[in-house]
């Protein structure tokens, strides 16, 4: 597989493509086919779908919460995200139709019980999103997997990338990649931050910088293999115009194909071109040089907020805990939470601290629910 040879460094001038389909299916099998029979035509080397468990990846009163949207499947939350999910048959077909038409097919996974599914499905390769990039026992738990892992690191500030980096050295994980990502839909080119790929390259360069990008158009993605990117994901759609929130920052079957065109076309060396260099061959306009700006740190940005606000994971308790209760790991667990809670990257630093109030099994623990 392509993937492995980026990941191993066989290869230095290759790009792997994946389109994300994500929930982009609206809920239904044969559009999800025809999304992968178009992606493949496009010139992709992937598909990947999301797996979630709901009772695992949410807690339970952020799946009853009233959902009022034009996107909405449902009339609270877990509804909708229920009507999206597909089933293991689901995925077992999905998975039968991509190796018929011989194209990679896999899935990010959103919780533990999902890795473990994934796991059991034999997919190349598991997909952990910005949204789990600070989850580090799921993080811990697929480090220890065989399989190559993809971390995207949307909403996660350089300390959280330093951490992934050694959470994967401590499991012995070589074979993993990172990608740029900004968690925000869409991406204004002046957030998009592309420098970033470089600063990561520099900053671990034993492990493999891609690009995970929710900007319009194809320009910036381009960029970004020019700057050195070498696994690349974008958002895929039938129709822009469908029901769905990720549908607007998605491309279309003709920008897919003029952006795997385009990088096929590139003479990728092991050197990346300058910011210069890419606005000269890209014939760059104002919104390029805007993501190409300088960065000097990776920080958790302003735009990532809102997302990261909605679907950022909380740490919550697992059982009734009693107030006078010092936490242990099994206290506790990861999940999207409503209110939200500690940040899930607080995790190991909470352990044996006394809870200061009862919290109830699937509440979030809050920072005023423990003695610091």
């Amino acid at each position: 597989m392509l993937l492995n040879d980026i990941i191993s460094g066989k290869v230095g001038g290759a790009v792997y493509i994946i389109a994300e389909i994500g929930q982009n299916h609206q809920g239904c099998l044969e559009t999800a086919k025809r999304m992968i029979s178009e992606a493949k035509n496009c010139g992709c080397h992937c598909v990947k779908f999301q797996k979630s468990d709901l009772s695992a990846k949410f807690t339970r009163s952020a799946l009853d919460r009233e959902y009022f949207s034009d996107h909405a499947w449902g009339k609270t939350y877990g509804e909708h995200k229920e009507y999206l999910e597909f089933s293991k048959d689901h995925f077992l077909e999905l998975q039968a139709y991509s190796r018929e038409i011989n194209v990679d097919f896999t899935a990010s996974a959103m919780d533990e019980r999902s890795l473990d599914f994934l796991v059991e499905l034999n997919v190349p390769f598991i997909k952990i999103g910005s949204g789990d990039a600070n989850n580090f026992p799921l993080l811990k738990k697929a480090a220890s997997l065989n399989m190559p892992l993809v971390i995207s690191t949307g909403m996660q500030s350089m300390e959280s990338v330093e951490r992934i980096v050694q959470t994967m050295k401590e499991a012995g994980k070589r074979n993993y990649a990172l990608m740029h990502c900004v968690s925000s839909y869409p991406t204004a080119p002046k957030d998009s931050k592309l420098q970033l790929i470089s600063m990561l390259k520099r900053r671990f360069p034993n492990v493999p910088i891609g690009y995970s990008g929710h900007e319009l158009g194809v320009v910036i993605s381009q960029a970004a293999v020019l700057l050195g990117a070498r696994i690349v994901e974008r958002h895929f759609t039938l129709d822009k115009n469908q029901k769905g929130s990720d549908h607007r920052c998605s491309l279309e079957p003709q920008e897919l194909r003029v952006l795997t065109t385009a990088i096929t076309n590139f003479n990728l060396s092991a050197v990346p071109l300058s910011p210069k260099e890419i606005l000269q061959k890209l014939n760059g306009t104002a919104e390029l040089e805007e993501a190409l700006q300088d960065v000097e740190c990776k920080t958790i940005l302003p735009c990532e907020l809102p997302c990261r606000n909605k679907l950022g994971k909380s740490i919550v308790a697992s059982r009734p805990l009693k107030k006078g209760h010092r936490l242990q790991l099994a206290d506790m667990a990861i999940k999207v939470s409503e209110p939200s809670g500690l940040a899930a990257e607080s995790y190991m630093t909470i352990i044996d601290k006394e809870l200061t109030d009862n919290v109830g099994e699937d509440e979030p623990i809050l920072g005023s629910s423990i003695i610091l």
